[in-house]
């Protein structure tokens, strides 16, 4: 029998275990510490510092990927925004940010936005084939200096 391969989905990454057998992959998987996803994502996240700036208290890092925890006012495009900031490449899909936005109680016309937000020159899809969208350089400034630089300075 050939090695098995098991990917773990988790907020920082994927974790992938290999074995010989279903049983080498479970004590592999059982030798994890306790909490072991929950303290590498608090590791990774306390870490996860662009520019001088963490997201603690405006997006939490789940399973799913980035939701948006603050209580404060956000437009739509500044919602999009932050998760896609918090996106791993800084990049995700409309559908995958609708969801995300939805878990984080915010109802968009994600798409439509997004549309906006390419003329704006706040993002872009990297590859026309695939349905993803990166923020651009500017779009990055844009959350850092004037998104983040305001909600940062609710909280403190």
């Amino acid at each position: 029998m050939g090695s098995i391969r098991v990917r773990v989905k988790t907020p920082f990454g994927d974790i992938i275990v290999e074995g010989e057998s279903p049983q080498e992959v479970l004590r592999v998987l059982e030798s994890f510490p306790e909490k072991f996803v929950e303290k590498v994502t608090d590791f990774v996240s306390s870490r996860m510092v662009s520019s001088g700036v963490q997201l603690k208290g405006i997006v939490e890092f789940t399973t799913e990927g980035p939701v948006i925890v603050t209580r404060e006012k956000l437009t739509h495009y500044e919602a999009i925004g932050l998760v896609l900031y918090a996106s791993e490449d800084k990049k995700n899909t409309a559908s995958k940010i609708q969801r995300l936005l939805e878990s984080s109680g915010i109802k968009s016309m994600v798409p439509a936005r997004l549309n906006e937000m390419t003329k704006r020159g706040q993002v872009f899809k990297p590859d026309p084939s695939k349905p993803e969208f990166k923020l651009t350089v500017q779009g990055e400034r844009w959350i850092e200096d004037e998104v983040l630089a305001r909600l940062r300075g609710k909280m403190g």
